[in-house]
């Protein structure tokens, strides 16, 4: 188990700072209206000079009730008009963007939300048809899908195989009773190991879970449950997110009682015990919150330095566009980011009138794309070769090592090295890499609020 040494005030003090996720750089604070539907159409038509495949998101913001802790963009609806009218747009807008970038081949399809199988299933048979007659999609790419198991049903699970779903995302957050009270989410251990079966009796095999720390009356005890109960449920990749209490950008987290929270010292020891745990299990640990079993695909992916970062965490998509559908999705293009409008309405009015619904987003400028590159390895390996990844990008050798003063107290504990190229975090990796990322960001502090480090 975990050592009992607590965390030196230096780790506290950097663990508690706010710092970006680092799923897209620039971040998302910094995206402006100065990117329109125009803009993004144009990067868009600049794709069908290229063979090179995309992946595609889609994005289904409803849920059947709202957790405290969310903080993905979607509400609570429980009737079945509304979902299937956001259905009928979400097709119209998948037969656009692909007018816009041309019959082009997908490598990655990924379904997200809220909760999309909150889509009554004929819609979600539409869409996926419509996926097919828009896009080039060969036969064995991955195709996942983020699933409530509260609502997963052996009927569903069969439906889900039958649209070419070939892995499937749980959300279980937490197996602990009083902490799923607190944050509105009851789903006994029972509910999710069925979700388990159904999906593996349906021939779909390689299953995510999602697990959470830092989440209220969180305890030692109650973590090291929920991931006991994980090895033995054994999926295929885990991901291990710390809870971000933003309720400044997400007013229903206010009904979460902050005197609940865990402290930043708490959250480094529910982390640890968590990984302590899950590598003791036989799971291999990605990047500062991803494990996968020693076959799996993001596994090799790390072993081969071909494991990437974006909006769902870590991934194995190689394409270098991601198409974003839906309302609030960014897609990102070789050019920039765009993102589509966060409301269903403004969303819908735009698709209806024939145009791109973007309403903000960042064209790449500058040095966007060296330091989205180094900031991208640190997260994944924990270290970067700052001379060749400079060059990579036409630049000088030392056009990065300013930034290495904002990391001198790292450098002088120790805990992270720098040889004249290569930057490596040898020491508390999982909890101050977004820090020494941030080094990196010329755009931190201008803007944004953000949540803590570990």
């Amino acid at each position: 188990m975990i050592s009992h040494v607590p965390p030196s005030a230096a780790l506290l003090d950097h663990a508690r700072r706010m710092v970006p996720r680092y799923t897209s750089y620039p971040t998302a604070p910094h995206f402006s209206a100065q990117v329109t539907g125009a803009d993004y159409g144009a990067w868009l038509a600049r794709l069908k000079d290229t063979a090179a495949p995309v992946s595609l998101y889609l994005h289904v913001p409803f849920c059947q009730s709202l957790c405290s802790y969310c903080g993905c963009n979607t509400k609570a609806v429980r009737r079945e008009e509304p979902v299937r009218a956001y259905a009928q747009v979400l097709a119209a807008e998948i037969a656009l963007v692909a007018e816009q970038v041309g019959t082009t081949e997908v490598s990655h399809i990924h379904w997200g939300g809220g909760t999309p199988n909150a889509l009554p299933p004929d819609c979600l048979e539409e869409l996926a048809a419509a996926l097919h007659r828009h896009f080039r999609i060969p036969a064995g790419i991955e195709h996942a899908i983020e699933l409530d198991p509260r609502h997963l049903t052996q009927e569903g699970a069969r439906l889900l195989a039958g649209i070419g779903i070939t892995r499937a995302s749980l959300g279980v957050q937490t197996l602990d009773g009083d902490v799923q009270t607190a944050i509105g989410r009851i789903q006994p251990l029972e509910t999710v190991a069925a979700g388990f079966a159904a999906l593996r009796a349906a021939g779909i095999a390689a299953i995510n879970a999602d697990l959470m720390y830092g989440l209220p009356r969180q305890t030692h005890l109650s973590i090291a449950d929920t991931v006991r109960h994980m090895l033995d449920l054994r999926p295929n990749r885990i991901s291990l997110f710390g809870y971000a209490h933003v309720p400044w950008m997400k007013s229903h987290q206010k009904l979460v009682v902050e005197a609940d929270l865990p402290g930043a010292e708490a959250r480094i020891r529910h982390a640890g015990l968590a990984r302590e745990m899950l590598v003791a299990g036989g799971y291999v640990e990605i990047g500062i919150d991803h494990f996968a079993l020693p076959d799996d695909s993001m596994t090799l992916a790390r072993d081969a330095r071909r494991l990437h970062r974006n909006f769902q965490g870590y991934t194995t998509d190689e394409a270098g566009t991601l198409l974003g559908l839906g309302a609030s999705s960014i897609s990102r293009t070789p050019f920039g980011y765009a993102q589509n409008a966060p409301d269903v309405a403004g969303w819908r009015r735009a698709v209806d009138a024939g145009c791109l619904p973007t309403v903000k987003g960042r064209a790449f400028a500058g040095e966007d794309a060296l330091r989205g590159d180094v900031i991208a390895q640190l997260l994944c390996y924990f270290d970067v070769d700052l001379a060749e990844i400079a060059a990579s990008h036409g630049a000088p050798p030392e056009a990065l090592t300013a930034d290495l003063d904002a990391l001198r107290p790292f450098l002088d504990a120790g805990w992270v090295t720098f040889d004249g190229k290569r930057l490596a975090i040898t020491s508390h990796a999982h909890e101050i890499a977004r820090v020494v990322a941030s080094a990196f960001d010329a755009y931190l502090g201008q803007g944004g609020r953000h949540s803590m480090a570990v």
